[in-house]
């Protein structure tokens, strides 16, 4: 079984829970969740039964506290996870509206995620050829970009696969839009990638198909194209199929991308076969059985605490094949 290392932030999720009427004033009332996409993804492996390894920096301050317990109840190895001493942790308002779709508030100005030094990414970290997914939130500033650019580097290098889940907060971008180039570039530097239906047409512009067809002709393998509850594309260079999730009444969609990365990273960790050689039907399988996943974690409220174990997944699985 293969480490999965999910680098990234790490971050408290404030989910709109409810409503409180006091005087004229209507009080929204914020339950705390652990959160942030990689962090997510890292328990979504670790709830599956796998071996997941969280790279990332929180603060020395009570949510950083909370983080570091949060990731450790849920079995992920936190000894890459770093306290920065000064920056606090970042924080997101999650709002909830009538379709449960979410909206999100960062408060991520200098905060100890994107402090993440580069220094502290070692050759040591890629010595049994881990796979290692980070996201595009990681990009948003020059240093923690240079940092994602060092991890690239270094898990190339030791013939690591390379997971991107693009993931795109454009608010978070100091131009309020993703900087396409910088994305692209690591696009098409990862084995396997995935996009929601938005994500791709942003970047890839007028033409996608060949946008896609040039995403495999450099390094991408496995390329997922996500759409809500929608059908999912899953792109190889062997072809193309439609996954079709499994239907649910929808709660909180928070964690439900992270969940489905998190069930196909924990499928692929499973087996020795490079991703090259895996036949078609089988990874066909493997994003059946992350779709299932996904479908779960957004049937219940927050993030860590929405993500499916092994049984569940495996249940939802052969129960919607069967019928």
């Amino acid at each position: 079984m293969k480490t999965v290392i999910c680098f990234g932030e790490a971050l408290i999720d404030f989910l709109h829970t409810d409503e409180q009427q006091q005087g004229p004033l209507t009080l929204p009332g914020y339950r705390q969740y652990p959160g942030g996409a990689p962090a997510n993804a890292a328990v979504a492996v670790a709830r599956l039964g796998g071996r997941a390894k969280f790279a990332g920096q929180v603060g020395g301050d009570a949510f950083g506290d909370f983080l570091e317990q949060a990731l450790k109840a849920y079995q992920v190895d936190t000894s890459l996870l770093l306290r920065h001493a000064s920056a606090p942790t970042a924080l997101a308002f999650v709002m909830l509206d009538q379709h449960k779709e979410r909206s999100f508030s960062f408060y991520r100005n200098n905060t100890a995620d994107l402090l993440f030094d580069p220094k502290h990414i070692d050759a040591h970290w890629f010595t049994d050829k881990p796979i290692v997914h980070f996201c595009s939130n990681c990009l948003t500033t020059e240093f923690a970009a240079e940092a994602t650019q060092a991890l690239v580097s270094k898990a190339r290098t030791a013939g690591s696969c390379l997971s991107f889940d693009v993931n795109l907060r454009h608010n978070l971008w100091p131009e309020g839009q993703a900087d396409k180039a910088q994305i692209n570039d690591l696009v098409r530097q990862s084995e396997i990638v995935k996009f929601s239906r938005d994500e791709l047409n942003y970047l890839a512009g007028e033409n996608t198909q060949q946008y896609l067809n040039d995403c495999l002709v450099d390094h991408c393998r496995l390329i997922l194209v996500t759409d809500g509850g929608g059908p999912v594309r899953m792109i190889t260079r062997a072809g193309e199929r439609k996954i079709t999730p499994p239907a649910t009444e929808v709660v909180d969609t928070t964690a439900g991308g992270d969940a489905f990365i998190g069930g196909l990273l924990y499928r692929l960790s499973q087996s020795d076969e490079p991703l090259t050689e895996q036949p078609l039907a089988k990874l066909e399988q493997a994003v059946y059985f992350a779709s299932c996943c996904g479908a779960i974690a957004v049937s219940r409220p927050g993030a860590f605490t929405a993500l499916a174990d092994s049984t569940e997944a495996e249940a939802l699985m052969m129960g919607e094949r069967q019928g």
